[in-house]
């Protein structure tokens, strides 16, 4: 079955863990279930050789897999609740919650805020970026939860993709990070590119890559991590949790880019989009939307507050 044709190396910071899962715990947009298919058709191999869904990746492999030619896809409502934080004829602002990938994909074609947005939105959404992505001009990782704007029309979507371009969208995220910032504040200009040889991977890229800004400041001091609000320059894809794992505070719970099992069973990097900000496309009227922080972010603070934990 011709396709197209993945390879990475296993570092040992994605050791000791199930083959399905470690793809798709850095492949974000192929779902667990997706690869176990995969597997069972043969088209993930270790070394050269095919294995079991079972397998535990060992550090040095080298794991292929090959995504199928893509059937015509048809993308169908579902009856999913949003959690919508602004409304009118022109955008929706939806609070994304964690573990929700934004579009379909191979492997997503169900249960993605693409979905949720067809049945609440029927017809009422841009079609620039394609039957996969209507109405999505940004997106957020599938672990990230928070604000994201969706247009509902062609108009307000060139209108916010140009106010994108410009920087001037307002990108404000709270996020906790492994070990303790000396500076209570701070400016990352780092370019970011692809990784050069793992292609699952962003990475800091000062010949290849385009230029990334990001600032930060400190909101509290744990004994091995600290509470940091982010705000966006620019918009690379994992700029956040490229910039800090290169200062060396990566994400806690970001197993792509810190290693190591994540503590106290987290799922994916602790990062928030909290507060994004925009001129109206049509009104022109600067707009501040704010998502409350989610149930198990808000746990995690009290946990850390309490117990002076130590990872």
């Amino acid at each position: 079955m011709e396709g197209k044709e993945f390879r990475f190396l296993i570092t040992k910071e994605l050791a000791k863990q199930r083959v399905d899962k470690c793809v798709s715990s850095v492949e974000e947009s192929l779902s667990r279930s997706y690869l176990q298919q995969l597997i069972e058709m043969n088209l993930v191999s270790v070394n050269g050789q095919s294995v079991k869904s079972s397998y535990q990746v060992k550090a040095g492999d080298e794991v292929c897999f090959v995504l199928p030619e893509p059937a015509s896809m048809e993308v169908c409502p579902e009856e999913i609740p949003l959690d919508i934080l602004y409304e009118d004829s022109d955008v929706i602002v939806v609070n994304k919650p964690k573990g929700m990938v934004v579009h379909p994909a191979a492997g997503h074609l169900s249960h993605t805020l693409v979905n949720a947005l067809l049945y609440h939105c029927g017809k009422e959404l841009s079609g620039i970026n394609g039957v996969l992505r209507p109405g999505i001009v940004h997106r957020i990782d599938r672990d990230t939860t928070g604000s994201l704007i969706v247009c509902k029309n062609d108009f307000s979507h060139h209108e916010i993709a140009k106010q994108l371009k410009k920087h001037t969208v307002t990108r404000r995220y709270h996020a906790i990070c492994q070990g303790i910032l000396e500076e209570d504040e701070g400016t990352i200009r780092r370019s970011i590119g692809r990784h050069p040889t793992e292609r699952i991977k962003m990475a800091v890229n000062e010949k290849n890559g385009k230029d990334a800004v990001t600032h930060f400041k400190v909101l509290q001091r744990f004994p091995a991590c600290t509470y940091i609000e982010c705000v966006l320059e620019t918009g690379r894809t994992h700029q956040i949790r490229v910039h800090m794992a290169s200062i060396g505070h990566p994400l806690l719970g970001d197993v792509l880019y810190s290693g190591g099992k994540p503590p106290m069973k987290l799922r994916g990097q602790t990062l928030h989009a909290k507060t994004l900000g925009f001129h109206h496309p049509r009104t022109g009227e600067y707009m501040e939307l704010d998502a409350p922080l989610p149930e198990y972010f808000l746990h995690l603070l009290e946990i850390l507050k309490e117990r002076n934990f130590f990872f």
